[in-house]
């Protein structure tokens, strides 16, 4: 199980003292020190569109132009992901069957 993410992003934090406080065997990986892949982002696209990958709340997304943005939620530019992982809804955890988007107790639960 792998738990991506940035550190110092409150839903993630709150996501690994969940996992951790229920004794969750996971692997942590920072988007910023290790960026993602296109074959990563393909995974994840193969669970979810587009819409629940990308975080438009993001100041990252609003920095975006017109055309960025349709291009990404259209999945022609998954590179801006790698660029910017701040586009994507965090925290991001990927076990073998299953990519959930964000943290939510019960859909964590759902997992174990």
């Amino acid at each position: 199980m792998i738990l991506y993410g940035i550190p110092n992003c409150d839903t993630v934090r709150k996501a690994r003292k969940w996992l951790e406080s229920n004794q969750v065997d996971f692997q942590f990986q920072d988007f910023r020190k290790n960026p993602l892949t296109i074959d990563t982002i393909q995974a994840w696209l193969k669970h979810h569109p587009m819409r629940v990958i990308v975080n438009k709340r993001s100041s990252g997304w609003k920095q975006l132009t017109e055309t960025q943005q349709t291009d990404l939620m259209n999945a022609q530019q998954l590179t801006l992901l790698i660029e910017m992982p701040t586009l994507i809804k965090r925290p991001v955890l990927q076990t073998e069957q299953q990519v959930l988007f964000g943290f939510n107790v019960k859909d964590y639960e759902k997992l174990l």
